[in-house]
C-alpha cells in the first residue's frame, strides 16, 4: 500500500512516500480503507519534535515516540473511510461501514491507504450527510473543542470568548459553544473575520487592530485555542469574578467515544459543520504539512488518499 513515511524527526521534506506492508487487523481489530485523513497542528509538533531531549517535555515526547524518528512512522490522527477487513473477534463492525475517528496512541497511521484500529477505540460511523474529506475534518477540532469547553463548564448565556476562532478548534468551539447556548465573542485576524461570524460568533473582533481586554467587557469563560507558546493571553481583567481561562495546551485531553457520536449527531442535525481551508493528494503531504506550519489556516487542511 502507499503510506506517507516520516523518515525523521525534521522539517515537511522528511516526509516520503513510500510502498509499505498492509497491516493485518488482529482479533478485535478492523481495518480501515483510508479515504481521507488531514493535517493537525499534532502530526507537525511530532514531525518537527523541536524539543531538544533534556527538555523534560522533550525527554518525554522521546520516550513515548522514538528519540530519532518515530517508531511508528506513518503519522496522522484522524481518518474517515469504508471497513475493509475484520479480525475474528469484532462485533460491532462488518465489512463496507463507512466510519471516521481519531487514533491518538502511538499507532497513529493516518497518513496511509489502510490502518487498523480496535473496534472500541474512537471511531463511529462517518455521518451520513457529509463526504469522507468533510468528515476527515470533524475530529480533530471538534475532540479537543468540546472537552475544552467541557473542562471550563460552559453553562447557557454565559459570555464567552475564543481566541484563534478560525483554526481547526477554534471553529468548532465556535459552533459548540452556541449550541451550548453561550453567546460566543470569536478573535482572530482580518481575513477571517467574516468566516467566524458565519459560523454564529455574536461579536468578531479583528486582534491586529485591537485587545479584547481593553474592551471593558467581562467574560464567563476565555479559551485560547491557539495554545499559550502562540499567544499568552493577559485576561484576568477580562474575567468575572468565577470566570475560567482555558488554554488548549492545559493537559492531555481525555476523549470519549461518546464525544465523537456527539459531534456525528449534532452534524448530521445541522447544528454544527466542518470547515476546509484546503485539500491535498496524498502525495503532496509534506506541501501541506508547510502551509499548515505557517500558522494562518482556516479550519483544516484535509488530505485525500483515494
Amino acid at each position: 500500500m502507499k503510506a506517507i513515511v516520516c523518515t525523521k524527526y525534521g522539517p515537511p521534506e522528511v516526509l516520503q512516500l513510500k510502498e509499505v506492508a498492509k497491516p493485518d487487523p488482529k482479533n478485535k481489530e478492523i481495518r480501515i480503507k483510508i479515504f481521507a485523513t488531514a493535517v493537525t497542528a499534532s502530526d507537525c509538533i511530532i514531525r518537527g519534535f523541536k524539543l531538544p531531549f533534556w527538555n523534560p517535555m522533550g525527554l518525554m515526547m522521546g520516550l513515548a515516540l522514538g528519540f530519532k524518528r518515530p517508531r511508528q512512522p506513518i503519522l496522522g490522527i484522524v481518518f474517515s473511510g469504508e471497513v475493509d477487513s475484520i479480525g475474528k473477534d469484532v462485533k460491532f463492525y462488518k465489512k463496507g461501514d463507512q466510519v471516521f475517528g481519531w487514533d491518538l496512541s502511538s499507532a497513529f497511521g493516518g497518513y496511509a491507504e489502510y490502518k487498523c484500529i480496535s473496534e472500541n477505540g474512537i471511531l463511529t460511523y462517518k455521518p451520513a450527510n457529509l463526504s469522507f474529506q468533510e468528515s476527515a475534518a470533524i475530529p480533530f477540532g471538534g475532540l479537543l473543542a468540546h472537552y475544552f469547553l467541557k473542562k471550563g463548564n460552559i453553562q447557557k448565556n454565559q459570555k464567552v470568548l475564543i481566541y484563534g476562532a478560525s483554526g481547526a478548534i477554534g471553529t468548532s468551539a465556535v459552533q459548540l459553544a452556541r449550541y451550548f447556548g453561550a453567546e460566543v465573542t470569536g478573535v482572530c485576524s482580518t481575513a477571517n473575520l467574516e468566516l467566524v461570524k458565519s459560523l454564529g460568533a455574536d461579536t468578531v473582533i479583528d486582534y491586529t487592530k485591537e485587545d479584547f481586554t481593553n474592551r471593558g467587557e467581562l467574560y464567563d469563560f476565555i479559551f485560547n485555542a491557539v495554545g499559550k507558546r502562540k499567544a499568552k493571553l493577559l485576561c484576568k481583567k477580562a474575567l468575572t469574578p468565577n470566570g475560567k481561562h482555558v488554554t488548549v495546551d492545559d493537559g492531555s485531553p481525555k476523549v470519549h467515544i461518546e464525544d465523537l457520536i456527539l459531534l456525528k449527531e449534532l452534524v448530521e442535525a445541522g447544528k454544527i459543520k466542518p470547515v476546509i481551508d484546503r485539500c491535498y493528494p496524498l502525495e503532496q503531504m509534506a506541501e501541506a504539512h508547510r502551509y499548515v506550519d505557517r500558522g494562518h489556516k482556516k479550519g483544516n487542511i484535509v488530505i485525500t488518499v483515494r
